[in-house]
């Protein structure tokens, strides 16, 4: 009997306390399971967001390809411009060179490369342009005629490959502008932002044009000439135009003069055969300086160029040595580049596959001057682009191909060169280094300018533009 009430007081006892634990476990395991929970939906465990964003926002950039794969939340973060502003407020921001490249069939392929870890990411493909022809009532008729014969006849979408597009950077994004589609030209515009590592169309240019030059003054960019299409032919374009990427609008800008091209044609049979075209853009002392030629395909004849000023808003005549010491063929703002503040070209020589020199521009003496008398250049007689030209870093960049068609970037350190400073050179440089002898460039002496800092092999596609971003 003392056993019976004695268990059954054991029992109704260990019922009051297992109902007190259990109530005690339900209150831990709901608070362990929340706290668990928001844990779960940090980047990173135990450690407030705030303080995970500075550490990824110190991440090199290289990095974030891989972060994009660690889980959603990780690449919804390194996919916000606020990171971004937070890397330029930490003084962490990367400057990135980006080369596009056109394959066969005029495929265009973008290739960015990180200097510091001399690694290779390529983008996104360009988008695919689909331009519908207008319907027409014969069209119609068609459509009509043949789905009677139980037939369909479907039209082939016109396809832009965007040749003949214009490339420039801004604001921390790629812009590909106008083009050809066959042989009419456009005003489409795509931008690429990094951040998001995707395209997206933004306000087409007023105006249809194809081999535009591009500038950019003032976080605005600047479209200048290039041709369109008129009656199956090509015209050149005096009209400009400027974007502002806030707001996302065109305006016009006046156009260009053509001044002195138009005095050039003595003769009214060359007056009408040559006509003044814009080969070239860059962005000089807070102007746009374009240069111009006179141009019946495959002919060029330098005949100097204009000076746009913002902050008057006119063109007027540029220098003449500055003119005259700018072949058409080193126009392009990829053969010309601003570095310290000082205008650098590339001069190719037409008498030598492995021969180009570096020229500076003295503003004081309006004359071009030899600062580096020999690049490496692998130029193939078959191919438009061979090489490109960028400064970034503080130095100056050639993109060449070699033999191998593997895609080389060198690099001169302007500080470095003898007697680069406009007020003492007197002589050219020479360098010394070749593309058959990169791998023993860190061997060479004190007096060798080109470095190769990468290399890719990028098969037989050709060198179209290149861009640099610093973000």
């Amino acid at each position: 009997m003392g056993s019976v009430i004695s268990l059954s007081c054991s029992k109704k006892k260990s019922t009051t306390q297992d109902k007190d634990f259990s109530n005690k476990t339900f209150k831990i395991s709901k608070t362990c399971s929340l706290n668990d929970q928001d844990s779960y939906y940090r980047l990173f465990p135990n450690l407030p967001d705030e303080l995970s964003i500075q550490i990824l926002a110190r991440l090199p950039r290289i990095c974030y390809s891989n972060v994009r794969l660690v889980s959603r939340r990780w690449r919804s973060a390194v996919s916000t411009s606020e990171l971004f502003t937070l890397r330029k407020q930490l003084g962490k921001t990367e400057e990135w060179l980006y080369v596009l490249t056109k394959g066969q069939d005029d495929n265009l392929s973008w290739y960015a490369l990180d200097p510091v870890s001399t690694r290779w990411q390529r983008l996104p493909p360009l988008p695919v342009i689909v331009y519908e022809e207008e319907s027409t009532t014969s069209n119609k008729l068609v459509e009509i005629a043949t789905s009677l014969l139980g037939r369909k006849e479907v039209s082939e979408p016109e396809e832009t490959p965007f040749c003949g597009c214009a490339i420039g950077s801004i604001d921390g994004c790629l812009y590909v502008l106008g083009g050809l589609s066959r042989s009419k030209t456009v005003s489409s515009v795509w931008r690429f932002d990094p951040v998001l590592n995707s395209w997206s169309e933004v306000s087409s240019m007023l105006a249809n044009r194809a081999n535009s030059k591009i500038g950019v003054l003032d976080k605005k960019l600047y479209v200048v000439g290039g041709v369109e299409s008129r009656r199956g032919r090509l015209y050149p374009l005096q009209t400009a135009e400027v974007y502002d990427p806030e707001t996302d609008v065109w305006s016009e800008v006046p156009d260009m003069p053509f001044s002195k091209a138009q005095l050039l044609p003595s003769d009214e049979f060359l007056a009408d055969m040559l006509k003044p075209i814009a080969t070239g853009m860059t962005c000089y002392n807070g102007r746009l300086c374009v240069t111009q030629s006179l141009y019946s395909c495959p002919f060029f004849y330098d005949a100097g160029g204009n000076v746009y000023d913002p902050e008057t808003n006119l063109w007027g005549d540029m220098p003449s040595g500055m003119g005259k010491g700018w072949p058409a063929r080193q126009a392009g703002t990829k053969l010309s580049v601003v570095v310290g503040a000082e205008l650098y070209g590339f001069d190719p020589s037409s008498s030598s596959v492995e021969d180009g020199r570096v020229k500076v521009y003295d503003q004081e003496e309006d004359t071009w001057k030899v600062v580096i008398g020999e690049v490496p250049v692998y130029d193939e007689t078959d191919s438009k682009s061979s090489y490109l030209f960028a400064g970034f870093h503080g130095k100056l960049h050639f993109i060449t191909r070699d033999s191998n068609c593997n895609v080389t970037v060198l690099r001169a350190d302007v500080n470095e060169i003898p007697g680069s400073s406009l007020s003492s050179i007197s002589k050219p440089v020479l360098g010394a280094c070749s593309l058959k002898e990169k791998d023993n460039v860190d061997n060479k002496s004190d007096s060798d300018i080109w470095k190769v800092i990468a290399s890719k092999d990028l098969g037989a596609a050709e060198l179209f533009s290149c861009q640099v971003i610093d973000i």
